[in-house]
């Protein structure tokens, strides 16, 4: 029947190895979740402390690029190397951001000068 699926036991290395491997990889998502709230309390601390405007708005938009960067790799499973397809998705990424980084900042110069 179509419906037939096979089913293969694990031994007892793989399903130690695949344990360690998850342990690791939710290791790094739940410090990196803690690295983009400590980064968030920053960004909220530096305004509640009243510094000047010309600090605080160059400041926080560091602390988004990090935080995407960050959320990228991390959340979007960017940093996995499985697939052939991963290099052609991540240079797609980044050339997606390079442009829209290039628009913000054309459109940010236009609007100020």
């Amino acid at each position: 029947m179509g419906h037939d699926t096979q089913v293969q036991a694990k031994t007892k290395a793989q399903f130690e190895y695949e344990r360690h491997h998850n342990a690791v990889h939710m290791r790094k998502q739940v410090i990196n979740f803690a690295i983009m709230i400590f980064l968030t309390f920053l960004a909220f601390t530096v305004v509640v402390a009243d510094f000047s405007a010309y600090f605080i708005k160059p400041f926080i938009l560091l602390l988004a690029a990090v935080q995407v960067v960050l959320q990228l790799y991390s959340f979007m499973h960017m940093d996995d190397k499985k697939g052939h397809h991963i290099g052609v998705i991540q240079t797609f990424v980044w050339f997606g951001a390079v442009i829209a980084f290039t628009f913000f900042l054309t459109f940010l110069t236009i609007i100020w000068w």
